[in-house]
């Protein structure tokens, strides 16, 4: 009976914490666009999320990709977001989800975050941003993580696979152990 209190607690310090939050820390580097549930479903599909992963979404926007890896796949996640707006909808939607237990959501700069402990990570950002990003995946991710993307590639970092669902193409890379990129 405590457990269920004491989940109940934490959820409502954190969404209490979430929307005490002003203005975001600068401008978002994209504008916000959700990616569509179809998609969302094949980018977890491809990286083959279990409930032994913990999915860290950079530029979460509503939460529903950390959402849809916790309902669908039992993961647990963190959605990132430099939008304390966004960050407000991903708390609401996921306590609309009964997932609040396993995500949890953080009004940070994705290239400040501390992502180490991700083994799977998705992103629908910009190409400048994703190539921005790279070295920072890279250099912080374990070796074996994999990384999707929606719509935009890793400039000349070759995905492990491409497929295209609806029109929309959906990338994955797997961190290396050597940390440098595979030749062409």
């Amino acid at each position: 009976m405590r457990t269920p209190r004491l989940c109940l607690l934490l959820s409502t310090a954190a969404l209490a914490a979430a929307l005490a939050q002003k203005a975001p820390q600068r401008a978002p580097d994209v504008r916000y666009e959700p990616s569509p549930p179809e998609v969302v479903h094949e980018m977890l599909r491809l990286a083959e999320v279990t409930r032994r992963d913990i999915v860290y979404d950079l530029g979460c926007g509503d939460g529903r990709i950390v959402i849809a890896a916790a309902r669908q796949f039992g993961a647990r996640g963190v959605g990132i977001d430099i939008d304390p707006q966004r960050i407000r909808e991903s708390l609401e939607n996921a306590r609309k989800a009964g997932v609040l237990g396993r995500v949890q959501f953080r009004n940070e700069d994705l290239f400040e975050a501390d992502i180490r402990e991700a083994t799977v990570v998705t992103l629908y950002l910009w190409p400048w941003v994703n190539l921005k990003l790279r070295p920072k995946l890279l250099a912080e991710l374990k070796p074996g993580t994999r990384v999707v993307s929606h719509s935009h590639d890793m400039g000349d970092w070759p995905p492990e696979r491409q497929v295209e669902v609806n029109g929309h193409t959906i990338y994955l890379w797997r961190i290396p152990a050597s940390r440098s990129l595979p030749a062409r």
